[in-house]
């Protein structure tokens, strides 16, 4: 049974059992559960809760604190895994992991939205599927997984996000920096103008397939797809180095 020094704990806000299924959903056993009610929590919510005398932490504070543990978790995942990669390499795929629309996609994929806590306004202007507002919710769990069970307890939670997502970006070819050397080619000619256009994207969020074409000059010259912008724009690059001979 509960005691009321553990509800306290629990930012006098929340009921535990809706933070006791999502932490079973994510698959971690929180030692305090107060962290993870902190982590689903936004300044919107906060803030309507102080309001009215309550004190509630929101979740800023421990998705600085993830936002810290993402980056070296995919860093040294990405470091031992990839050994034949340049240091240019392993910062493009870090930075195609960690990206908002890839955060984005992870917390659609546990349903974070469903499990936030916001206020009224926050919930009124669609909240709850605000990109921002999950990807950086995402964040925070992590924070909370870390500063409950620590880094080991971290990997295990996000590993199971990320090696895929590392896995299609080097089967892909994103390593390459197809762009950079296309760029370079275009540059020798004054007055050229390269572009990326999205021309589609499809499928769920936490698998999208987006569309693009390389335009130059307002032409067409090449095309590529991809599970991410950066991905789909790598291989149009690619294409229109092989077009033009490269």
């Amino acid at each position: 049974m509960k005691t009321e020094k553990n509800k306290k704990n629990n930012n006098n806000a929340h009921e535990e059992k809706p933070l006791q299924d999502f932490a079973k959903k994510i698959g971690y056993e929180y030692k305090n559960i107060s962290f993870l009610a902190t982590a689903l929590t936004h300044s919107s919510y906060s803030n309507e809760m102080k309001s009215k005398g309550v004190k509630t932490d929101c979740n800023e504070r421990l998705e600085f604190l993830g936002d810290a543990v993402l980056s070296l978790i995919t860093s040294e995942y990405i470091y031992l895994k990839l050994k034949d990669c340049k240091e240019g390499e392993l910062t493009r795929i870090r930075a195609t992991v960690v990206c908002e629309d890839s955060l984005f996609g992870f917390a659609e994929s546990i349903d974070l939205g469903a499990a936030l806590f916001l206020g009224n306004g926050e919930i009124i202007s669609n909240g709850r599927n605000r990109k921002s507002t999950l990807a950086d919710a995402f964040e925070a769990v992590l924070g909370s997984v870390f500063i409950d069970g620590g880094l080991d307890a971290a990997k295990k939670f996000l590993f199971k996000f990320i090696e895929k997502p590392i896995s299609d970006i080097v089967k892909e070819g994103e390593i390459k920096d197809y762009k950079s050397l296309l760029q370079q080619i275009i540059q020798q000619n004054n007055g050229e103008v390269l572009e990326y256009v999205l021309v589609g994207e499809s499928g769920p969020a936490h698998e999208k397939i987006f569309e693009v074409r390389a335009m130059l000059n307002s032409n067409i010259v090449g095309e590529g797809k991809g599970r991410s912008k950066k991905a789909a724009e790598q291989n149009a690059a690619k294409e229109a180095l092989a077009l033009f001979g490269y």
